[in-house]
């Protein structure tokens, strides 16, 4: 009499992991001499960009791109043409996925949404829609909030999401000023450069850093945005772990585009004063996390011929970061407490950290809607 086989155990199976997809926002540039103009349209067609009456915005944003077209062109040529910001985000996209799924708490994948140029919000939903992730997360690579970056990058998300009808749960981080994995990352990288500086220049000579970040019109600033602020948070605290005794810095704005007020001081205004008091500089992107034109044409070409001219004696760039280790470990340290915030809408510290005058911070909207439900 044969006897019945016994039930074979139970196999055991790992739990699977989340699928989280990570979309980076970015700027965005020109592939071709050709997509230069239509590029520039697309910039000062965005209402977070150019703030006059909508009937006006489509001819006027038109004209500016026209006139922007030629010394735009002659920048991208520089350059071969066009810009290589496309290629150093999909680095530090891979970069970021490679950490994110060594750590084996997700499977991750990282997508790009660029603001202006393609790939584009409506493209890059799509391919995220196809992927099927149980998690979005929305991280900007412009370090500080500003109404006219991660904010027009927020609302083309939102409105492409909405277009296919993307609805899966979404955390978008806001910004990430003060972090201090990314202030760390930022001051080695400082820190390396000026060491270099100091090393070719004459004991003699004084440098001053220069952190130069992409400058706003003053009005956009006076309305509530709090860009300017954590742009000096950023320098604070890059400032606090370089630990350099009497270290001489300031900050300062570049890439000024129209005639009205823009906040303050320009680069060029501060090369003119360090040729004046004939001290070397470092200049440091701070504001800007992946070269393109505004490092490397307009930081170094553009401004060193200008210093130069000045009289300036010294004249040193630190790198953006690009996929640099440590910063691409703070962004993955980002996602991580992103995700653990409980929040839909987090800073790198969890909760609004601008404040109370910085009326177009992000946070400032989520807590009116919630106001107006109360009262409703």
């Amino acid at each position: 009499m044969d006897l019945p086989a016994e039930p074979s155990p139970p196999v055991a199976t790992s739990p699977r992991r989340p699928r989280v997809a990570v979309v980076l926002f970015n700027l965005g540039g020109p592939d071709a001499p050709e997509s230069v103009r239509p590029f520039l349209v697309n910039l000062f067609t965005d209402p977070a960009i150019l703030r006059v009456p909508g009937w006006v915005r489509p001819w006027l944003g038109r004209i500016i791109a026209w006139r922007r077209t030629r010394p735009a062109s002659e920048n991208y040529a520089i350059l071969g043409g066009r810009s290589p910001l496309l290629e150093l985000t999909q680095e530090q996209a891979e970069a970021l996925e490679s950490v994110l799924n060594a750590e084996g708490e997700v499977e991750a994948k990282a997508f790009i949404a660029m603001r202006y140029w393609h790939p584009m919000s409506d493209a890059c939903a799509a391919a995220v829609k196809a992927w099927g992730p149980d998690e979005i997360l929305l991280l900007p690579l412009y370090p500080q909030f500003s109404t006219t970056t991660t904010g027009s990058s927020m609302v083309a998300w939102d409105k492409a999401a909405a277009r296919i009808g993307l609805s899966v749960p979404t955390t978008t981080l806001c910004c990430f000023h003060s972090d201090p994995a990314f202030a760390d990352a930022t001051a080695r990288m400082v820190r390396d450069s000026y060491e270099k500086a100091r090393a070719e220049l004459d004991p003699a000579v004084k440098l001053r850093v220069l952190f130069s970040a992409h400058g706003l019109p003053e009005s956009i600033v006076t309305a509530g945005d709090p860009y300017q602020w954590q742009v000096e948070q950023s320098v604070e605290r890059v400032v606090e772990r370089l630990d350099i005794a009497d270290l001489d810095h300031v900050v300062c704005y570049q890439s000024r585009v129209t005639p009205q007020k823009w906040i303050g001081p320009s680069t060029e205004d501060e090369l003119e004063r360090a040729g004046h008091d004939k001290v070397a500089v470092l200049v440091v992107p701070i504001a800007f996390t992946s070269e393109h034109s505004e490092t490397l044409v307009e930081l170094d070409v553009e401004y060193r011929e200008e210093a130069e001219k000045l009289g300036v004696p010294g004249y040193f760039r630190t790198p953006a970061q690009n996929a640099d280790p440590g910063f691409i470990a703070a962004l993955a340290g980002l996602v991580r407490h992103a995700r653990c915030s409980g929040r839909s809408l987090c800073s790198f510290g969890g909760a609004r950290q601008c404040p109370k005058q910085h009326r177009d911070c992000p946070h400032e909207k989520v807590s009116a809607a919630r106001r107006a439900q109360v009262t409703a």
